[in-house]
């Protein structure tokens, strides 16, 4: 039997392991850690003398509620049909931070822009705009507030069957460094290169970064990932 160990928050990773193709998730049992959740700050988004704004999650879209006409600028397929649903006007999605930088820099759009965002946020997205001459502010809209493991993930990390770990951020990766405890072979899938960085001490039986930094890349990975725990796992063991 082979675990994923899933650390989103829970609909969130639902929706990821039902995502996987069907003969992925008959090899695997899914058990449910979240290591973060998003808490909402009450905060009021005030969009008058905005030029457009910038959504890195879908958490961001849901905390700032229905669009207008205003421009959406997006980090991810994800975050961009969220803001499209509730009725932002998408004119630019960008697979990370860094791409969509460069985009707006070459783009100069009309600002100022307006970052709406968690409270912790890598990248300084809004100052390095802004020191390209593209004026932006950041409005942390939620905390993520961290979360030890679960009962049921303690038990799993102090046995012996192989343990797939899909990290989705860098932040969750450090959590999950520091809080773990135990014996499992673990097998872990970083979706980015900073996230694999904070991971790097542990002793993992194989990390496979995710090709591309969302969902679908993280979920390559763990197909691989699956694969290379069955051989490891021999005939006698797998099921």
């Amino acid at each position: 039997m082979t675990i994923l160990l899933m650390t989103r928050p829970r609909a969130e990773a639902e929706a990821f392991v039902a995502g996987l193709p069907g003969e992925l998730r008959s090899r695997l049992t899914p058990v449910y850690s979240p290591l973060m959740t998003i808490v909402p700050l009450g905060v009021d988004v005030d969009t008058a003398g905005i030029g457009g704004v910038i959504f890195t999650s879908a958490n961001g879209v849901a905390c700032a509620g229905p669009g207008g006409d205003l421009p959406a600028y997006c980090v991810g397929v994800k975050t961009a049909r969220a803001a499209q649903a509730v009725g932002w006007q998408v004119i630019l999605t960008c697979p990370d931070a860094e791409h969509l930088i460069a985009a707006l820099s070459d783009l100069v759009p009309e600002g100022p822009l307006l970052h709406l965002r968690g409270m912790h946020s890598r990248g300084d997205i809004a100052g390095r705009l802004s020191a390209r001459g593209i004026e932006t502010r950041a409005l942390p809209l939620y905390d993520q507030r961290l979360e030890p493991l679960s009962e049921a993930a303690k038990g799993v990390l102090a046995g012996t069957e192989p343990l797939i770990v899909p990290l989705f951020s860098p932040r969750t990766a450090r959590h999950f460094a520091e809080i773990f405890a135990g014996c499992a072979p673990l097998y872990l899938a970083p979706i980015s290169q900073a996230a694999a960085k904070n991971v790097e001490n542990m002793e993992a039986a194989a990390v496979e970064v995710a090709k591309t930094p969302d969902s679908p890349g993280v979920g390559v990975a763990v197909e691989h990932l699956a694969a290379v725990a069955c051989r490891v796992e021999g005939p006698d063991r797998a099921q």
